[in-house]
């Protein structure tokens, strides 16, 4: 089955073409960062407008750079939600538009659940069960993956996620947008230990995440250790450092925990943070003390795609699932209320 993909939840245009005997034919993917820059974060309106503008073309482009007729597909999967809704709509309508035109099925694929399945494009892919690390902007979440839909949460952000706690954080200490991989360039360079900032609820037991009150300290120390509003660079690579050891350690205690509690011995981590390099070092680290395997998708698949749309999509509908005519878009979309499907995904 040879399906197209479609990702437009927020403020980058993803489009794919996947195939379930090939694998992955092609993508394409254009970001809206330059043009949100300016406002110092996403406007839903501009992202909604430059979706219109780029999709066709990015679809076009998928299509030559696989070297296929346009519209030669057995299906159409499309970013249903979670998201902007004026972004879900404009895909949405887009990808119902061309499967009825090409007389072929037509899928909304939860958001999350394309990260979760976006190392399965590898060519070592991880195999059921395993613990899942989906940790992005939107979303700090821990799932114990049984089977494809099969998702049972086990820890969830409480109020910021972690990449949303480091871009703004990044913000607070005056990085340009977006922050957070430029305050993880900036950690880099700091001295570790200088700052010890606290690692939110790793006290209590269970799996939640919280990252307010580190906020609150980051904020704290950039006061103190301004001068005329001004805090000199190193001081603040060291800040940097601190918050991000602070960020990695929670999580990677986190998902020692919920490898503990599920004996699973494989480990997922998707979502943009997936790509920060201190976070792949600790948790690389703890899987191998755990006797545990680590997998993770290529730099280019942690940030928001169309590949992972099209393999999510594409396994759903050789399941047999498709959507009706109307056109379903959610806003908020609790990943544990998916259908599991079986087979397992080839």
């Amino acid at each position: 089955m040879r399906v197209l993909g479609i990702e437009t939840s927020c403020d980058e245009t993803g489009v794919a073409l996947y195939d379930s005997e090939r694998g992955l034919l092609s993508h394409a993917l254009y970001s809206q960062v330059a043009m949100h820059a300016e406002f110092g974060g996403v406007v839903p309106e501009l992202a909604s407008r430059d979706h219109i503008r780029k999709l066709v073309p990015l679809i076009r482009q998928a299509f030559k750079d696989a070297d296929l007729p346009f519209g030669e597909v057995d299906g159409v999967a499309y970013t249903s939600g979670p998201g902007l809704v004026g972004a879900l709509m404009v895909g949405a309508s887009l990808a119902r538009s061309l499967a009825w035109t090409w007389d072929v099925p037509a899928l909304g694929v939860h958001h999350m659940e394309g990260h979760l399945l976006a190392p399965m494009l590898e060519d070592n892919p991880p195999r059921f069960p395993f613990v899942a690390l989906l940790v992005s902007g939107g979303h700090t979440q821990l799932v114990d993956v049984r089977g494809l839909g099969d998702y049972q949460l086990l820890g969830d952000s409480l109020d910021d996620a972690a990449g949303e706690a480091f871009d703004k954080t990044a913000k607070m200490m005056g990085l340009p947008y977006p922050g957070g991989p430029l305050l993880s360039k900036l950690a880099d360079t700091g001295t570790p230990g200088v700052f010890e900032f606290p690692r939110p609820m790793v006290d209590r037991p269970g799996m939640d995440f919280s990252f307010s009150g580190l906020k609150t300290a980051v904020r704290l120390a950039v006061a103190e250790h301004a001068v005329d509003e001004v805090v000199p660079e190193t001081v603040m690579a060291d800040i940097a450092c601190g918050f991000q050891e602070a960020v990695v350690d929670t999580l990677v205690i986190k998902c020692r925990r919920a490898l503990k509690a599920t004996g699973h011995r494989a480990l997922v981590i998707a979502g943009g943070v997936s790509a920060n390099r201190r976070l792949r070092e600790k948790l690389q680290a703890m899987a191998d003390d755990q006797r545990s395997k680590l997998f993770y998708p290529r730099l280019e698949f942690c940030t928001d795609n169309g590949a992972m749309i099209a393999y999510a999509g594409c396994q759903r509908l050789l399941a047999g699932q498709q959507s009706d005519l109307a056109i379903d878009i959610k806003a908020r979309w609790p990943l544990d209320s998916l259908e599991p499907i079986r087979p397992e995904p080839v």
